[in-house]
């Protein structure tokens, strides 16, 4: 087989050809990526801010401490006037629900003729006796005056002196029936026991009732009291003394001070009664009333606590955030627990440095990591964004 050789010349001129080739292709590509690198480093598009806002930071202040409970309004002391003559019809009644009445004062009264005839009968016996008693001691008189004298002998003295005792003994119950009749006489007027304001009335007139019936029921010196429900876990932070603001269905709001914290506490529920005494409401457009379901709250006193403004927390899926903005003007989202209102401003009680600046104005438009411009002090009160948004970003 004859073997195959190359020309020397045809080889050479293969080879230059190659190098032109790789010559050009090297140049087209060094120029190629210049072109390109020089435009892009110098066309670099600058962000834009999403948003302008005013920034905030926490600052520490005092915020009271205050003690929630429910319970109802009660009278302080309710009085129960019943009828104390027996078998009386009744005549008149001079009182109503919601009179208030002062001590003494009479409220209703009872037929009195039976009462009068007893009475005067009574008095006639009274006379009876005394005049028996009268004769009986001149008898004992003069058998005093004859005991030395032997017209009458010493049983005969005995007689006259004991009849002059049970003379007098029968004044003395005369009277006592006397007296008795006259009590009576009293009692068919029904009087107020103390002032205050009548709550209930039962009695119906023409009525003949036994003694003891309820005729009224009356709230003494018209004085109100809140019965509020505490738990025992918090009862041992109430005194008597400390004020308590109750707060009325009608959103009156009424000052009192606990005059009384009870001494046991219910074993079923585990809550005790603390008893708030409330003042005299008559200038009150709608005053307090016995069983009104009312809450409230008990000062406690005041602690420290880190507080930011209302306008910047957003809530997110049902947490609380924050907005930190960074030294680039970026913000960053932070998750925080709030805790007491003051105003305008909230109490912060996770941690949270108080020098953080935060945005004030406009968290709600903004997302994590975006670009804002500040604007240092009080910001808008109606924030507009800087560039448009979408709706879904604006509401997340």
């Amino acid at each position: 087989m004859t073997p195959f050789r190359l020309d020397p010349k045809q080889t050479l001129a293969a080879a230059t050809a190659t190098l032109c080739v790789l010559a050009l292709i090297g140049l087209w590509a060094t120029s190629g990526n210049a072109a390109d690198a020089q435009p892009a480093e110098a066309q670099t598009p600058t962000a834009k801010p999403a948003l302008t806002v005013s920034t905030a930071r926490p600052v520490l202040g005092r915020l009271p401490v205050q003690l929630s409970a429910n319970g109802n309004i009660t009278a302080w002391q309710e009085a129960s006037i019943g009828a104390e003559a027996n078998g009386l019809r009744l005549q008149e009644l001079r009182a109503a629900i919601g009179d208030t009445v002062r001590a003494g004062q009479v409220l209703a009264t009872f037929a009195d003729a039976t009462i009068q005839a007893d009475l005067a009968l009574a008095r006639a016996n009274l006379l009876e006796a005394q005049a028996n008693a009268q004769e009986a001691s001149g008898n004992a008189t003069r058998a005093r005056g004859l005991k030395d004298s032997g017209a009458l002998s010493a049983q005969q003295i005995n007689q006259y002196l004991t009849q002059e005792q049970t003379a007098q003994a029968r004044v003395e119950a005369a009277k006592a029936a006397l007296n008795v009749q006259q009590l009576r006489l009293r009692q068919t007027q029904v009087l107020a026991p103390d002032r205050g304001v009548i709550s209930a009335r039962t009695a119906t007139v023409g009525a003949v009732v036994p003694a003891g019936t309820e005729l009224f029921r009356m709230v003494r010196q018209g004085r109100l009291e809140w019965r509020a429900e505490v738990t025992s876990s918090e009862l041992g932070r109430l005194k008597p003394g400390t004020p308590a603001l109750v707060t009325l269905p009608s959103g009156v709001q009424i000052r009192g001070k606990v005059r009384m914290v009870a001494p046991t506490v219910d074993p079923q529920t585990r809550v005790a009664l603390v008893y708030v005494d409330l003042p005299t409401s008559g200038d009150l457009a709608a005053p307090p009333r016995a069983g009104m379901f009312a809450s409230g709250s008990f000062a406690l006193g005041d602690t420290s606590a880190l507080m930011v403004p209302q306008s910047a927390l957003v809530m997110r899926d049902g947490f609380s955030y924050v907005y930190r903005i960074g030294d680039d003007n970026r913000v960053s989202r932070i998750k925080v627990q709030t805790g007491r209102l003051a105003g305008e401003q909230t109490e912060i009680t996770s941690a949270l440095d108080a020098g953080t600046r935060l945005v004030a104005t406009g968290a709600g438009f903004l997302n994590d990591g975006d670009l804002v411009r500040v604007v240092e002090g009080a910001g808008a009160a109606n924030p507009s964004p800087a560039a448009p948004r979408s709706a879904a970003s604006a509401t997340r």
